[in-house]
């Protein structure tokens, strides 16, 4: 017996396709997305419809047929959102073949302090906090997942080294300290809804954007490059923003289980950071050179999307607003 159907409200005439399909079995006709061409590639209607097909490649939407994932006509409909979205995040990054330039960019720590750690360490309130607790739970509670579909495209030392990350992603074996697990337990700690997707509703299209990004270069074996810069991207800027994440929960006085995620996340990225750099990238490219522009781009891409919801997260706050399509409880 199938689970009551859970599908969020649709934000346009994409997401409403794709959700109306999802809510009965496949029937063997293709999804309509007429108005695709005049979509906003990184809008909140493009977003969500992309997002409930990927989900259909994770945990799966309660109450949706499971026949839905391979489908062929959701998996039409599905490139047909990813062209859009994958043309839109090329023509807004300006691509090139430096790796190494690019990974030098990121190992420099912005001079003016502007971004959201730095606004939730110096002058953010628990209601700031709890609201970016919401948008990464969209990613956090599945963290590690789509950087796995990578796993059986890399080969010798880069895929040996990607599994050693992949495996403290995911608790070096034991399920409490899983990095998902943590970050369920630092909502309960902040006394949010810790279930899987539970807070879809509440997050914009800026942060969708970067899970339904990682998704996409997880899923297509043309785009391995693009999801080893992205996740070498990650760790390498994880770390900083992390510690400046304790500082801010301490500030507040937050439960130790919020602050016990991302003391996790200062050590383990230290270490990530080194061995995604040079171990995966660097023996990546020392197989595969041509993949140079791809890492490139995965590194711009991520730099973009996260450059995007900071934008949207501070805009909202400085004029004294919730940054969430619905304002928590």
């Amino acid at each position: 017996m199938l689970p009551s159907l859970v599908l969020p409200a649709t934000r346009g005439p994409l997401s409403a396709t794709v959700a109306a399909a999802l809510s009965a079995p496949p029937t063997g006709r293709p999804l309509m997305l007429d108005v695709l061409a005049d979509a906003q590639p990184f809008g909140n209607d493009l977003q969500l419809a992309l997002h409930l097909c990927y989900e259909q490649h994770y945990q799966g939407t309660p109450g949706v047929d499971e026949t839905w994932e391979w489908d062929p006509n959701l998996l039409r409909a599905r490139a047909a959102l990813e062209q859009r979205f994958l043309t839109g995040l090329r023509g807004a990054v300006p691509g090139g073949h430096d790796v190494a330039a690019e990974f030098a960019a990121l190992l420099v720590e912005p001079i003016d302090g502007s971004g959201v750690s730095h606004f939730l360490r110096d002058e953010g309130k628990w209601w700031h906090v709890r609201e970016v607790f919401a948008h990464r739970s969209v990613y956090h509670l599945k963290e590690g997942d789509p950087h796995a579909w990578v796993i059986p495209r890399l080969r010798g030392r880069a895929k040996a080294a990607l599994v050693a990350v992949e495996f403290d992603e995911f608790g070096g074996g034991r399920a409490e300290s899983a990095h998902s697990r943590l970050f369920a337990d630092l909502l309960r700690g902040a006394e949010l809804p810790d279930g899987y997707l539970a807070l879809l509703e509440h997050v914009p299209a800026p942060m969708i954007a970067i899970v339904n990004m990682m998704s996409l270069f997880g899923l297509h074996r043309s785009l391995r490059g693009a999801l080893v810069g992205h996740f070498a991207a990650t760790e390498v800027t994880t770390g900083p923003s992390a510690h400046r994440m304790v500082q801010a929960l301490t500030r507040l006085g937050a439960a130790e289980a919020c602050k016990l995620f991302y003391t996790e996340h200062i050590e383990a990225d230290a270490v990530h950071e080194q061995v995604m750099r040079h171990d995966v990238v660097g023996e990546l490219l020392i197989q595969e050179p041509e993949l140079a522009a791809d890492v490139v781009f995965g590194i711009q891409a991520t730099n973009l999307l996260e450059e995007r919801l900071s934008e949207h997260l501070l805009a909202c706050w400085r004029a004294g607003r919730s940054s969430l399509r619905q304002p928590l409880s």
